[in-house]
C-alpha cells in the first residue's frame, strides 16, 4: 500500500495569531467555538494560547 502525501501545515502570521488569541480572551466564545468557527485545530489555538501567555511573562 502506498504511503499518502502528508498535508502541507498551513502557516499564519503572528497577527493572525494574537488575534485569535484575544478573541479566545474576551470570553464570548470558549476556544472550541473559535477554532471551529475559523477552521482551525484546537489544539492549535490552545497552543497558541499558551505561547501568548509564556511571552507575556519574558516581557514582564
Amino acid at each position: 500500500m502506498a504511503k499518502k502525501k502528508p498535508r502541507p501545515r498551513p502557516s499564519f502570521t503572528r497577527e493572525f495569531r494574537a488575534e485569535i488569541v484575544e478573541l479566545c480572551r474576551r470570553g464570548d466564545r470558549s476556544i472550541s467555538e473559535v477554532a471551529r468557527d475559523f477552521d482551525l485545530t484546537e489544539t492549535s489555538v490552545r497552543q497558541w494560547a499558551r505561547q501568548a501567555d509564556f511571552e507575556a511573562v519574558i516581557a514582564a
